[in-house]
Formats: C-alpha cells, sequence, structure tokens
C-alpha cells in the first residue's frame, strides 16, 4: 500500500492530512502560465496578511 506525502514548497515541513493549502500565482501576462505552491496553514495564514480576501462566488437572490 503506498502513502503519499505531501510536503511544503516553502520550508519542506511535512503537512498533515487534511490540513494545508494551495496558492496559485496567476500572471497577467497569460503566456507566463500558473505557479502552485504547497504549503501548511500557518505559511498561508503568513501568506495571507500580506493579501487580500476574495469574496466567493455564489447566486443573487432572486427577485420576488
Amino acid at each position: 500500500m503506498k502513502k503519499t506525502v505531501l510536503v511544503s514548497d516553502l520550508s519542506g515541513a511535512e503537512i498533515e492530512d487534511g490540513k494545508g493549502a494551495t496558492v496559485s500565482i496567476n500572471f497577467r501576462d497569460a503566456r507566463r502560465g500558473t505557479i502552485v505552491l504547497d504549503v501548511t496553514d500557518t505559511e498561508a495564514e503568513e501568506m495571507g496578511r500580506k493579501g487580500r480576501r476574495q469574496q466567493r462566488r455564489g447566486r443573487r437572490p432572486k427577485a420576488a
């Protein structure tokens, strides 16, 4: 039986099951592509403090 172990791309620390985050960096110039990082919860929170929170997409309420 194989077990997959996730490791942070920033610190090299092991990421526990059900923990951690994926950080995607999208460049305005689409030719540069997208960079994806696996990080721990703590690293994600630290990075998030420097950015801004984006609202989740949802549905508008139906007009009555």
